[in-house]
């Protein structure tokens, strides 16, 4: 199969984010057991969900991680000029859900597996597809904890979410969180006799709003954009009817920082301030949706030279989106960014990808593989 017939069999697997993946597992299983690849299939705490790491080559001596996750954002079908989950050519446009992020990445590197099968490596190539990723990369740790149990220490880790094939180096960290304030409900024409949850949120919300302004002022690192750390709230919800004191408020809100600051770290202020919420009668609860660490591959990495020697490229210092290369980082793998299509198609209606990129992905998977030669 090319990859274009692989991209339509993995778009056809509505695989959204936060549900079942078993039959894209499955499939990719198959697939690469067909070529010899020796495959583990991790299930994670869920039940319903899986990562995948497959290895050609020798595992007792380092190699290479290929990267990508298995999920997709969701997709509205109304804003589609067709099926999301079915994939539609117009001229050299590959049209589906996940083509560009980040199913096309998968499809070249399963593509590649023949030829990296029938190669005499000297040092391995391993697969590893995750779950989750679009929820705060939440499957890939899974993975991570796993890996000294399934292969030698690796060289470095590609991770192909969508950069023009092009190397990047860094990108920042983030850590979500969501705060619920439980009140009293009562009728609005005896305020006194409830707590109003809303009114409450409003000091958290302030906290967070004052948060953000005191980010903007440093520290900073030019690399991004914007050049220092940020803090939003995303989410608001609270109140059943205007003659209600309202009992329940939530909040959702995520902070994004750059290199060497603790993402979770900017969000303790505004715990703080909603923890401080019991004092007067409230129920409190914090949860931490998600959080990953920020990337900063240095440049002598010789991961860099070997990416930007296979691509033809200069790596780029710094991406505003996130991934799951800060966690390999953080495992001790030198991880870098570098995969097909344009960030700016994601997440967005009739995403789509073009076979020259699925074409120069192959390339450059196969070519390392040729590196990895005897």
């Amino acid at each position: 199969m090319n990859a274009t017939e692989i991209l339509a069999r993995l778009i056809s697997f509505p695989t959204v984010v936060g549900t079942p993946n078993g039959e894209i597992v499955d499939w990719i299983s198959t697939y690469l057991k067909a070529e010899n690849f020796a495959v583990t299939i991790m299930p994670g705490p869920e039940g319903d969900r899986s990562n995948l790491f497959a290895t050609i080559g020798p595992r007792d001596v380092p190699g290479y991680i290929i990267s990508g996750h298995m999920d997709v954002v969701p997709a509205e079908v109304a804003e589609w000029t067709s099926s999301p989950f079915g994939l539609r050519r117009d001229g050299e446009r590959l049209y589906g859900r996940g083509t560009t992020d980040m199913k096309g990445y998968l499809a070249a590197a399963l593509a590649a597996a023949p030829k990296l099968a029938r190669a005499d490596l000297a040092h391995p190539i391993h697969f590893a597809f995750s779950y989750d990723e679009e929820a705060g990369c939440r499957g890939v740790p899974h993975l991570i904890a796993k890996l000294p149990a399934l292969c030698t220490v690796p060289l470095g880790a590609i991770i192909g979410e969508p950069s023009n094939m092009r190397a990047v180096l860094a990108h920042k960290g983030k850590a979500a969180a969501s705060v619920t304030i439980r009140g009293r409900a009562g009728h609005s024409s005896r305020p006194d006799l409830g707590l109003n949850a809303i009114h409450a949120m409003a000091s958290v919300l302030n906290a967070a709003i004052e948060q953000a302004d005191r980010l903007s002022v440093g520290p900073f690192d030019q690399s991004f954009e914007p050049p220092y750390s940020s803090l939003q709230a995303g989410v608001i919800s609270g109140g059943k009817a205007i003659n209600i004191v309202p009992d329940l408020c939530r909040l959702e809100l995520e902070a994004r920082a750059v290199s060497g600051v603790d993402p979770q770290s900017l969000l303790a202020p505004i715990r703080k301030k909603a923890e401080a919420l019991r004092e007067a009668g409230f129920s409190v609860d914090w949860e931490e949706m998600s959080a990953y660490p920020a990337l900063a591959l240095d440049r002598s990495s010789p991961l860099v030279s070997l990416v930007e020697d296979l691509t033809n490229q200069t790596a780029l210092g710094a991406v505003s989106y996130g991934t799951e290369a800060g966690l390999y980082q953080a495992a001790g793998i030198d991880a870098l960014i570098c995969g097909p299509g344009d960030i700016g198609r994601a997440h967005k209606p009739d995403e789509f990808i073009l076979d020259s990129e699925l074409v120069a992905c192959q390339n450059f998977i196969e070519a390392l593989g040729q590196r990895c030669q005897a």
